[in-house]
C-alpha cells in the first residue's frame, strides 16, 4: 500500500485539529470574561451540592455496570461475523457450510447461559 492513499486522512485530521485549535483560542480571546462568586461556585445541576462528592457507592452498582460492559462487548462481537458470515458460510469445495451459523450459535448460547447465571444469582437489578 502507498503513502499516498494516507494523504486525504491525513488531511483532514489536521483539519479537525486545526479547527478545534483556532476555535479555543477564538473563544479564550474573545470570550467575555466576567468572574462572579456564582460562576466560580460548584455547579450540581442547579442546586446547591448535597453532601460530599467521595460518597461510597453500593457494590451492586459497580456488579451492575461491569455485567453491561461485558455484554455490550460480546454483543459488539457479533457485527464482524455478520459482515462475514457469507465468507463463513461456503466451503472449500464451493457448497454451502454450517460453519458460520454453528460458531455464532455457539457464542449466543454461551452468552444466554451466562445471562441465566447471572440472572439466577440475582446479580441483575435492583433490590
Amino acid at each position: 500500500m502507498e503513502l499516498d492513499s494516507y494523504i486525504p486522512l491525513g488531511a483532514a485530521i489536521a483539519l479537525a485539529f486545526g479547527f478545534c485549535g483556532i476555535f479555543t483560542l477564538l473563544s479564550a480571546l474573545v470570550g467575555p470574561k466576567r468572574l462572579t462568586p456564582a460562576k466560580v461556585a460548584p455547579f450540581e445541576c442547579g442546586s446547591e451540592p448535597i453532601g460530599s462528592p467521595r460518597g461510597r457507592y453500593s457494590v451492586k452498582f459497580y456488579q451492575v455496570a461491569i455485567l453491561f460492559l461485558v455484554f455490550d462487548i460480546e454483543a459488539a462481537f457479533m457485527y464482524p461475523w455478520a459482515v462475514l458470515y457469507k465468507d463463513l458460510s461456503i466451503s472449500s469445495t464451493g457448497g454451502i457450510s454450517l460453519f458460520g451459523f454453528t460458531e455464532m450459535f455457539a457464542f449466543v448460547t454461551i452468552l444466554v447461559v451466562a445471562l441465566a447465571y447471572v440472572w439466577r444469582k440475582k446479580a441483575i437489578g435492583w433490590d
